[in-house]
């Protein structure tokens, strides 16, 4: 369990060696919502199968701010192991823990406080109300353990190690189901049932992890002394992060506006869009595996002024993911009733849900570049634009695209979801566009100064 050098040494294989336990990982990830949609379906109501997907969504987009800050560390530590300063590294993880740990609990105190207020702006149905915030209140509690969880992963992607966070999202998923089939379908407790399940396996997992990592040598040196706040350090981990983080949360909004329009079609347009979204959390895997691993591959490599390297790793990505987003995009398209029948036995509910899965059947296509080329600029330190291209897709395409397709008589959930597809179009033209006409016009200019 050590980490990985791309900074020498073949591309493909490496790069390769290093997403598949990302997308094992994420694919493990995903079973959390899926489990508790899965078995909350089978052994519940209508009901809660909609509490789950509107407290799932929020937590996902909560959840989605914190991995995009604590990508700022994961691309800090890639960096300063490139350049060959652990000391620094050390300091960058020392910082973050403390950074991360104050933000938990304030963040957890907030969503507590206001677990109705959330609720109520996500339009839940009346039927689901309750539950909604039964299942939203439980997860903020804990979203101590889902911090360190997530912090952990960023940790070691960052040192290009994917392998542990493999194991930590293994153990948290088998405790997952476990918790389920005791909550859910012995103790019929529903919604509450699959967020008590969902933080106490993300506790165990943590525990656990860290037991691990005590008995592991890292490329690092983290002492005592570097476990406090510094300014500087933290305002590096926060120049990286938070463009990210705004940009993740700003998407996240854009999905719970969608979820919102959805809401007041019905429970069973809720209930079956909450469904798809949790077929799109699986089919999304290797594009955004390819992503996250692109981030820290090419991090390493731009700390070591290795750009060719990570040029090459930014085109094989690109391949693999394509190949597989036309497999995955034919599968959602002609056979979604199948995948959307996983998760609910309620037939009126499967249908919804493939309706809207045609749409992500042509997103499939679409993510193989975007996914990468993000995950490319991010390592790169070009945070800023991921957010500019992340905002622009969500609140001036996914928003309105969505929202005027509502109008449209008879109001058809594929019409709906095509407005990710369409963001995802101009955001992959975007990133298509900056690549060509900055970065590569940079290099070009400092090559032919030297």
């Amino acid at each position: 369990m050590t980490e990985n050098s791309f900074t020498r040494g073949p591309i493909l294989r490496p790069l390769l060696k290093f997403a598949v336990p990302v997308m094992a990982a994420m694919f493990l990830q995903s079973l959390y919502g899926a489990v508790d949609l899965m078995i909350v379906g089978q052994y519940a109501e209508s009901a809660d199968v909609s509490a789950v997907s509107t407290g799932a969504q929020i937590m996902q987009t909560v959840t989605s701010v914190i991995a995009g800050l604590a990508m700022g560390m994961t691309i800090l530590i890639g960096q300063k192991i490139g350049e060959e300063k652990p000391e620094e590294a050390g300091w960058a993880v020392g910082t973050g823990i403390v950074f991360f740990a104050v933000l938990a609990v304030v963040l957890s105190a907030l969503m507590v406080w206001n677990t109705k207020g959330l609720a109520q702006l996500m339009h839940a149905p009346a039927e689901a109300m309750q539950g909604t915030c039964s299942y939203i209140r439980i997860c903020s509690s804990g979203l101590l353990f889902i911090i360190a969880y997530n912090l952990l992963g960023a940790l070691f992607r960052g040192i290009g190690n994917s392998r542990i966070p493999l194991v930590s999202v293994a153990i948290a998923a088998v405790c997952n189901v476990a918790g389920d089939l005791v909550f859910v379908r012995v103790l019929h407790m529903g919604a509450s049932g699959a967020a008590l399940a969902t933080v106490i396996s993300q506790g165990i997992s943590v525990v656990l992890s860290w037991l691990v990592i005590r008995h592991i040598d890292l490329p690092f040196t983290l002492r005592r002394s570097a476990v406090r706040y510094d300014g500087r350090v933290t305002g590096q981990i926060l120049r990286f992060g938070v463009p990210i983080a705004l940009m993740d949360f700003l998407v996240g909004m854009s999905f719970l506006v969608i979820l919102a329009i959805v809401n007041s079609l019905g429970l069973l347009a809720s209930a079956g869009v909450g469904v798809a979204e949790k077929v799109c959390a699986f089919i999304m895997l290797i594009p955004s595996a390819f992503g996250q691993s692109m981030a820290s591959f090419v991090a390493q490599n731009y700390g070591a002024g290795k750009m060719d390297r990570a040029y090459a790793s930014l085109r094989y990505g690109i391949m693999a993911s394509f190949a597989v987003g036309c497999f995955m995009g034919w599968l959602s398209f002609f056979h979604g009733d199948l995948l959307c029948g996983i998760f609910t036995k309620d037939a009126q509910v499967t249908i919804q849900g493939w309706e809207y899965l045609k749409a992500y059947a042509i997103d499939c296509l679409l993510t193989a570049f975007f996914f990468c080329y993000t995950g490319f600029f991010n390592g790169c330190g070009h945070t800023k634009f991921v957010m500019i291209q992340g905002i622009i897709g969500a609140f001036c395409v996914r928003v309105p695209v969505s929202w005027l397709m509502s109008k449209v008589l008879p109001v058809s959930l594929f019409r709906i979801g095509l407005a990710t597809p369409a963001s995802s179009l101009v955001q992959t033209i975007l990133c298509i566009v900056y690549l060509h006409m900055v970065i590569l016009r940079k290099q070009d200019t400092v090559s032919s100064e030297h």
